[in-house]
């Protein structure tokens, strides 16, 4: 994701000065190609940029970069923070940056690569609302209609519930084209089906035709969709709610986990409802 927002942002015309990842290959890499440096520590992006924008794993990813040398000699910096992490962490964040005399700014993305690198990323922006008008500029060369929903920690909240309902709604569409094949049916024709009726939605766009031909390139782990799921589960465990779908829904995508199928895409959790699958092999 990082990498095609990158990409998208040079073409824009906005010029990419510094690149860092974990992984210092794909970063050297990435610097060839925009011409930037790759930074060999994060207090170098810092020092080389106005704006840096973050895209991380996890929480605990967020809390080493933004605790490891990101926020040296960051007066008057902006941080655009697009991981899908806990709500919390964005708040965390924000403050880290105010002490440091920087803006922080949460944009979780509600798409995957190929709409990183086309610039129609959809964005929910939480924060100041100065700060998101200040990123504006930057917010527009990613996504056409970025969208203000409220401080810190907001943005975190929907894009939990997004993503909790999107896998929900994957793992039901797995289990219906499962069933579809057990019964003979011709999952082509099922699709269409589905398609025309109350069984439509997103994902059976995005992942029918992949679950059918067991096609799982991954666009959006089912790692990450058991990670998302369970931000919301704790969201939910704070208001007393009880959610048995998401929860039956995460249980699914950890089992991919624990089968080794993690870097999967999300579609693969078919490979858990089709009979004489990896994960059904009876």
């Amino acid at each position: 994701m990082g990498a095609n927002m990158a990409r998208r942002l040079q073409e824009c015309g906005l010029p990419v000065v510094a690149v860092f990842d974990a992984q210092t290959d794909a970063a050297r890499s990435l610097a060839r190609e925009l011409g930037c440096v790759a930074a060999a520590e994060l207090k170098q992006v810092t020092v080389l940029a106005e704006v840096i924008l973050t895209v991380v794993s996890d929480d605990r990813a967020m809390e080493r970069i933004y605790s490891g040398g990101l926020l040296t000699d960051a007066k008057g910096k902006l941080f655009i923070n697009c991981a899908t992490v806990t709500p919390a962490i964005h708040v965390w964040v924000e403050q880290k940056c105010h002490a440091q005399g920087a803006e922080s700014l949460e944009a979780c993305m509600a798409s995957s690569i190929t709409q990183a690198r086309q610039g129609t990323l959809y964005l929910m922006c939480g924060g100041q609302s100065e700060t998101f008008e200040r990123a504006r500029p930057v917010l527009e060369k990613l996504g056409a209609s970025p969208r203000y929903l409220g401080p810190a920690g907001r943005a975190a909240q929907v894009k939990a519930l997004v993503n909790m309902v999107m896998n929900a709604n994957t793992a039901a569409l797995a289990e219906g084209l499962g069933l579809g094949d057990a019964l003979g049916l011709d999952l082509t024709m099922l699709r269409e089906v589905f398609s025309q009726t109350g069984a439509r939605s997103g994902v059976l766009q995005t992942d029918g035709e992949d679950m059918q031909n067991r096609d799982h390139a991954c666009f959006f782990s089912a790692a990450h969709a058991a990670k998302d799921s369970g931000i919301a589960l704790k969201l939910a465990k704070a208001q007393h709610l009880h959610l048995p779908l998401a929860a039956a829904t995460k249980k699914q995508y950890d089992r991919m986990v624990k089968a080794g199928l993690g870097e999967l895409d999300k579609s693969g959790i078919a490979e858990l409802t089709f009979k004489h699958r990896r994960g059904n092999p009876d």
